[in-house]
């Protein structure tokens, strides 16, 4: 099959969450399974730094946004067997940051009309377009809409996955025609208006042929009125056209027995050693003290959306008992000086490194006894799969993909178990979660069991790819 992602970003070349990962992995399997796969995304500004051979430019082409000639400029490279067209606009996209600006509305509509030509003057005719979040969601009903009686997209049919409902990509109604050359009749009669204004998420459920996002739990949740975002009546117009396809991770890049960045590589049979190792030189870098409690990892955004402020609140009386504490991530001020007030009440205990580092990242899931992620929410989550990969055991809060890929510790069930969940979204939830994780660690028989249990864990992309596939067979 012929594939297309069209998508804000990917992996290896523009990254801020979890939407490049699956996007990049995805495509990687799908093209190692002997399918033709292209990436659509924006040429940012520090892509180019980051391309190992100058991409080929292959378009320059303008089209009408209403009174605008928008001018645009289209290269190719090739990575690990993906295809990616890179779309240029210095005035939209050579910013600092991938988002956040206030034209975010108008940049992505540029982008989606960009993507929809380009289709045709490289002559990439696919037989899925797979669409990503807001910023590319509204391609389906454009083609749709504008280009309906043209042959080249005439069996074309569109995916539309969901990673972040939180995100509408609201527009004032006019946008529809300022940005889009679409008629206000769109929203008058609805599909394109949620809350009394357009949401190019909402365009992408109404005209996609199906409609997934990241786990089955996350699935059903979307569909109450509870964990929807508000999207729960659109979904369920259209249920039956809605799956739910657990991400995996890329077990390329997160192998423990292969990380150039961690002293001693370890497999299950040999982890207890190569763990020790990798605590060791962690604790040494961050200038902390083993005082002979587990080590809680973190590697994440820090936001209230993942439970940062929980941590904050919980950790200390399990520092006093001899833990530690390491953390990789950035994000909200106020969670970072929470973070920043720990490590000075316990400077021997906590080790933060404040922005992202891969390198850092790949010392944290290995040196890690267990790893912290007390979501609010978590569509799919790919930290804790990831830590699973190293053999540190994740202590989740039961929602979304967190509950979908962990196989909760119940006191007996060592041979099954996958790591530590609780419910309440509270420190003493979290606090639960983690006096289990300080009496289990005592106890190292069960300890090392569920460990294990954790590295031999399928978390790859080869069954959700395969899931993939066959959703788009079912519409060819």
């Amino acid at each position: 099959m012929r594939i297309a992602m069209v998508a804000s970003e990917s992996n290896p070349l523009a990254k801020t969450g979890g939407l490049a990962d699956v996007v990049y992995s995805l495509s990687k399997e799908l093209a190692h399974m002997g399918h033709e796969v292209a990436i659509f995304m924006p040429y940012y500004k520090g892509i180019e730094a980051k391309l190992k051979t100058p991409a080929k430019k292959v378009a320059a082409y303008s089209f009408p946004m209403s009174w605008r000639k928008a001018e645009a400029e289209a290269y190719e490279t090739a990575i690990e067997g993906i295809t990616y067209y890179l779309i240029k606009n210095d005035r939209y996209f050579g910013r600092d940051n991938l988002y956040g600006y206030d034209d975010d509305g108008e940049r992505f509509a540029f982008f989606s009309m960009a993507s929809r030509d380009l289709f045709k003057l490289v002559a990439f005719r696919p037989d899925i377009i797979h669409v990503h979040d807001w910023q590319s969601a509204i391609l389906p009903l454009l083609i749709k809409h504008q280009n309906k009686g043209e042959g080249f997209f005439r069996k074309v049919k569109f995916v539309l996955t969901i990673h972040n409902p939180a995100f509408k990509g609201w527009l004032d109604p006019a946008a529809l025609d300022n940005l889009f050359n679409l008629p206000v009749s769109l929203f008058e009669q609805g599909w394109a208006r949620l809350e009394d204004r357009v949401s190019t998420l909402k365009c992408g459920i109404q005209f996609a042929d199906k409609i997934t996002t990241v786990s089955p739990t996350h699935r059903n949740e979307l569909l109450t009125p509870e964990g929807s975002f508000g999207l729960d009546g659109v979904l369920r117009m259209r249920e039956w056209d809605f799956c739910g396809f657990l991400n995996g991770i890329d077990t390329d890049e997160f192998d423990p027995e292969k990380d150039r960045f961690i002293p001693l590589p370890y497999g299950a049979n040999n982890f207890q050693e190569g763990k020790q190792k990798a605590k060791e030189a962690l604790l040494k870098l961050c200038g902390l003290e083993d005082r002979g409690g587990p080590v809680f990892g973190l590697v994440s955004r820090l936001s209230f959306q993942k439970g940062i402020n929980l941590i904050a609140e919980a950790l200390p009386q399990y520092l006093e008992k001899g833990a530690c504490f390491v953390c990789c991530g950035s994000g909200e001020y106020n969670l970072e000086q929470a973070f920043e007030d720990l490590r000075k009440r316990y400077p021997s205990q906590v080790g933060l490194y404040i922005g992202y580092s891969n390198e850092r990242a790949h010392q944290v899931y290995a040196a890690s006894d267990f790893f912290l992620m007390p979501s609010g929410f978590e569509p799919c989550g790919i930290g804790q799969m990831i830590a699973q990969r190293y053999g540190a055991l994740p202590i989740v809060r039961n929602t979304g993909g967190l509950a979908d890929t962990i196989e909760p510790y119940r006191g007996y069930n060592e041979k099954e178990s996958t790591g530590i969940m609780f419910n309440d979204y509270n420190a003493d939830g979290l606090s639960y979660g983690i006096g289990q994780a300080m009496a289990m660690f005592k106890n190292k028989p069960v300890f090392e069991q569920i460990q294990k249990n954790c590295l031999l864990k399928d978390n790859s992309w080869a069954k959700s790819a395969t899931l993939y596939l066959g959703l788009y067979k079912s519409l060819a």
